[in-house]
């Protein structure tokens, strides 16, 4: 069966419709503002958020490298995306129940319980994305990609301020543990209605590459390096760019230890970010089929670069917001050029192995929240926000080579 426009704009909508309550429930569960925030409030260590973050954006990804071998050998890959959504929503129930009955757990149980139960929700995220890559792509018409993408995130935006304003309130109306379970309450309830939107999924266009093996699935991912140079150049962008995701959450963590910031704070900074986001989505809705994505990677870079500098403003809370601002920016402009590019070097039958060698790949993102908690807390942050300005600058590189053209 072929895809035909109304299959294709059924999926369009259906995704647009998880798109939109996935949206709802981040502001409840931002891995930037709220996770690392909790994790302090739990009694974490700088070590112990980059741990943290290495597993929600780096670790996670790297877990694509034993699921794309698995999920590429079916046909049809929506039974696994479902199994994906369905263990995120019981982590993020786990979580608000945990923080509920917190009062009966000791200090260092809840620490390693966040970390167990987050770890759960980050890897069934990266086991969803490498069927959500290959359904999107087989399930929507090319023509309808980039609308799509620059839709999801003008509708997502609006979402997110919303949420955020939300979120804000929660955050500043009750303490600590009580909003956090309020907030994955919540956050629960939103993504079990967002899950709806892959259950309509119609998915008519079969793909399979046969993966016999570990050592097959390496010569495979071998010999699209060498046939595909782009791909090389893809890697290397999100090795380097890839760390600017990860820096926000060690903001979260120098505002409460030098400026001693606290929840309503943690509340202001993720509405900045949101108003960020918001802002960036509607620019490019409205720039749909203007813009190109070599712009937007080289807008996203520089943008990342000025993060730190803005540290050494002489007020600490606007300089903050200014960087939370920002921060979204580059969130937004970095999400819409990755999926992009990665859509446009592949094609539909190796769509799911190029999933996989990108979320391999990202080895930078995964090891730099490691080595950024160790660095802060035996040198500071000074060097660490040195480490992270050289690896942004030399993604510009990789971004010359990918040569975009969309």
């Amino acid at each position: 069966m072929t895809l035909t426009p109304k299959i294709s704009k059924r999926n369009f909508y259906s995704l647009v419709w998880h798109s939109a309550f996935l949206a709802l429930s981040r502001p409840f569960m931002d891995t930037d503002t709220v996770i690392p925030s909790m994790l302090v409030d739990a009694g974490g260590t700088a070590v112990q958020i980059g741990i943290m973050t290495a597993i929600m954006v780096g670790g996670a990804s790297l877990t694509q490298l034993f699921f794309a071998p698995f999920v590429s050998n079916f046909h049809y890959k929506k039974g696994f995306l479902l199994l994906g959504i369905n263990l995120r929503v019981m982590a993020l129930l786990g979580m608000g129940l945990m923080l509920y009955f917190s009062s009966l757990l000791q200090p260092q149980m809840i620490i390693w319980l966040i970390f167990v139960l987050i770890t759960i929700f980050s890897f069934s995220g990266a086991f969803a994305n490498v069927s959500y890559m290959d359904i999107f792509g087989k399930s929507v018409l090319p023509e309808s990609r980039k609308p799509f993408f620059s839709l999801r995130q003008a509708i997502n935006g609006v979402v997110l301020f919303l949420a955020a304003l939300a979120a804000k309130q929660v955050l500043s109306a009750y303490d600590y543990p009580r909003n956090y379970a309020i907030m994955y309450f919540i956050a629960f309830g939103a993504l079990l209605t967002a899950s709806l939107g892959f259950w309509n999924l119609k998915e008519i266009i079969p793909s399979k590459l046969t993966v016999k093996g570990p050592k097959h699935f390496i010569r495979l991912v071998r010999t699209e390096l060498k046939d595909n140079p782009r791909l090389k150049y893809f890697l290397g962008f999100i090795n380097t760019m890839g760390v600017s995701i990860t820096l926000l959450p060690f903001i979260i963590l120098y505002g409460k230890e030098v400026y001693h910031t606290q929840g309503g704070s943690t509340g202001w900074f993720l509405l900045v970010k949101i108003t960020g986001s918001v802002i960036t989505a509607l620019t490019l809705f409205f720039l749909a089929g203007k813009y190109k994505y070599r712009s937007l990677l080289y807008g996203g870079a520089v943008l990342a670069f000025l993060l730190p500098l803005l540290m050494l403003l002489p007020f600490h809370i606007p300089a903050l917001a200014v960087i939370f601002f920002i921060g979204g920016i580059v969130y937004t402009s970095y999400s819409i050029s990755m999926n992009g590019v990665l859509l446009e070097i592949s094609g539909t039958e190796n769509r799911t192995l190029y999933t996989g060698i990108a979320g391999a790949g990202s080895i930078l993102p995964a090891i730099f929240p490691l080595a950024g908690g160790w660095i802060i807390k035996h040198l500071g942050f000074l060097p660490f926000f040195g480490l992270f300005m050289i690896l942004v600058l030399s993604s510009l590189f990789f971004i010359y080579k990918l040569n975009c053209k969309n």
